[in-house]
This record gives C-alpha cells, structure tokens and sequence, in this order.
C-alpha cells in the first residue's frame, strides 16, 4: 500500500464505515483489486481526502450527481453515509431539489423515494436498538 491508498483507505472507512469498507475487501479478488486500488486512491485518496470542502459538501455533491445519473447502488451507500459526513437529511432534500431542476423530476422522484425508505430504514433500527 501507498501512503495515498492509506489516505484513501482511512477516508472511505470514515464515511463509508468500517464493516462497509472490510466487507468490500473481504469480497476483493485477483480480478477487481486493480479497480478497487483505483478507488482508494483517486477517489478517496484524491477527491474525498482534500481540505477544501467539508466531508459535508462532498456528500450532498456526490449524491445530487449520483442521483442525476440514476446510480442508484451507490446513491444508496451514500445517503445511508450522511451520519459519517455531518450531512442531514435536510441537506439531503436540498441537493435533490437541485436534482429535480439540473438533471430531471424523475430522477429526483426517485432519489427521494429511495431517500424516504432508507431513513425510514435508519429509523426503525436505532428505535428497535434502544
């Protein structure tokens, strides 16, 4: 490992979560590995471990373009994330409302339904967890 993917690495797990992150590189093979050192480094390494924008920001941006271009496994992992990153959910609907005018309604509709069902998901297990 290079000090970049350890960057990248240190960042996937604090906004991602550590059982994501040990569950991606438990399921890692000889055929996906180079894909997934391209992850930690450029897109972790790179974009997500700079000092410009807040982990914040990076979350609503990245979920209003994953929104935008239907992406929805990922749109998932990261709207199941904002707990990581210090975005609300109110950010959350912020960043779709811009989806709704930039990239389309249906696309938004969408995003906001897959939205509602993962915090209504979220919710019900921190209720049934007390």
């Amino acid at each position: 490992m290079t000090e970049l993917t350890d960057k990248g690495m240190a960042i996937r797990r604090r906004v991602l979560g550590g059982d994501h992150v040990a569950r991606a590189e438990a399921q890692k093979t000889a055929f996906d590995a180079p894909f997934q050192s391209l992850i930690a480094d450029a897109a972790w390494g790179h974009v997500w471990a700079r000092d410009t924008i807040t982990l914040r920001e990076r979350s609503m941006m990245t979920i209003a373009l994953l929104a935008g271009l239907g992406n929805d496994g990922e749109l998932a992992l990261h709207l199941r994330s904002i707990p990581n990153t210090g975005a609300s959910r109110d950010d959350v609907i912020e960043a779709l409302l811009h989806v709704a005018i930039y990239a389309g309604v249906p696309r938004a509709n969408h995003a906001i339904a897959m939205a509602r069902d993962i915090f209504a998901q979220q919710d019900a297990e921190q209720e049934n967890a007390r």
